[in-house]
């Protein structure tokens, strides 16, 4: 029996996706988000907090924001313990991550203060708003309930399109509206979901050494 070719084992290389303002697909979806981040400097409370699912864009108008602003990155989880002086520096700005996967509450709290006295601003990121937050420092749970809010919620027809033609882009993938079409009505309306999709084809399409064609995306789907 002939030996079987050699299938190619694509390395897991992490993409970067354009972060840019003018890469992030802006629908009704979003369109409060990106509004605010577009008004800044001139938000009438120090802090705004984004909330949605997973890989909803909050991460890419949180690091458009970042650039614009010099602020400052941290995990939630990484204010634990944290010195405030020491994090934030002489920066007007920062961004926390996943605010409410568990931050210290003590240290949000010094930041808060010292951004707000330095005429500076705060952007956080989330999955739930921060009404729903486990929050036990009554000063804290103050500050986050004056601070905007704004949901991202999960994507419509226009924008679930846009995206798929953007992670296909952002792979150097060219997607025929054929693609596109097929794709749209069997799958889950998550941003996650897609950019999973996406992922998995272009792995399949490297293993396999073929282009990105409609069989190919077809038993992709078919196998998940």
């Amino acid at each position: 029996m002939p030996n079987a070719a050699p299938q190619q084992l694509p390395l897991a290389l992490e993409l970067r996706p354009a972060l840019g303002r003018a890469d992030f697909m802006v629908a009704k979806c979003n369109r409060e988000a990106v509004a605010w981040i577009d008004h800044w400097p001139d938000w009438p409370v120090p802090a705004l907090c984004l909330y949605g699912p997973r890989g909803s864009g909050k991460s890419h108008l949180a690091e458009v924001w970042r650039a614009r602003s010099a602020a400052r990155s941290v995990l939630g989880r990484d204010l634990v313990g944290a010195n405030p002086d020491v994090l934030l520096g002489d920066a007007q700005g920062l961004v926390i991550e996943d605010a409410d996967a568990g931050l210290d509450e003590t240290v949000c709290f010094h930041l808060y203060n010292m951004l707000k006295e330095r005429g500076g601003h705060m952007l956080m990121t989330a999955q739930q708003p921060p009404a729903r937050w486990k929050v036990d420092l009554p000063d804290l749970k103050s500050r986050l309930g004056a601070a905007l809010v704004c949901e991202i919620s999960p994507p419509d027809d226009e924008l679930m399109v846009g995206l798929l033609i953007k992670l296909f882009s952002d792979r150097q993938i060219p997607a025929s509206p054929q693609i596109i079409a097929y794709i749209l009505p069997r799958i889950e309306r998550s941003f996650v979901a897609l950019a999973d999709l996406v992922a998995a084809i272009d792995r399949q399409a490297l293993a396999e050494k073929r282009a990105v064609t409609l069989p190919l995306v077809r038993s992709v789907m078919d196998g998940q």
